[in-house]
C-alpha cells in the first residue's frame, strides 16, 4: 500500500475514527493522526488519554497493532502526546520540576 497516497491515509484516518476512538471513548479519550512520516504514524492522545498511566500500553498494545493490521508498511507509532499538561493528567510535575514517582 502506498504511505503516500490517498487511499492509505483514508485507510490510517478510518482505522482510528471508526474502531480506535469509539474503543476509548469509554474512558473519555481520542486518538489524532497528526503525521506519517518513514512508515511511522505520529499521533497525538487527548481526553482522558492524556496522562493516563496506561497510555502507552494502549497505544502499543491496540492503537498499533491496528493501524499495522490495516497498512502493513507501517514500521510503528511516535506518540507526541505530553501527558504531563491536561485538565486532570495523571502524571504531574512537583513544583520542583521532579517527578512525583521518584
Amino acid at each position: 500500500m502506498n504511505l503516500a497516497g490517498p487511499t492509505s491515509t483514508r485507510a490510517r484516518s478510518e482505522i482510528i475514527v471508526s474502531q480506535i476512538n469509539p474503543s476509548i471513548a469509554i474512558h473519555g479519550g481520542h486518538v489524532t493522526l497528526l503525521d506519517v512520516q518513514d512508515n511511522l504514524v505520529y499521533v497525538n492522545m487527548g481526553g482522558g488519554c492524556q496522562g493516563c498511566g496506561l497510555a502507552s500500553v494502549k497505544l502499543r498494545q491496540r492503537v498499533e497493532k491496528m493501524i499495522m493490521e490495516v497498512v502493513p508498511s507501517i514500521k510503528g507509532l511516535v506518540d507526541t502526546t505530553d501527558h504531563t499538561l491536561g485538565v486532570n493528567p495523571y502524571f504531574q510535575r512537583q513544583a520542583s520540576g521532579e517527578s512525583p514517582l521518584v
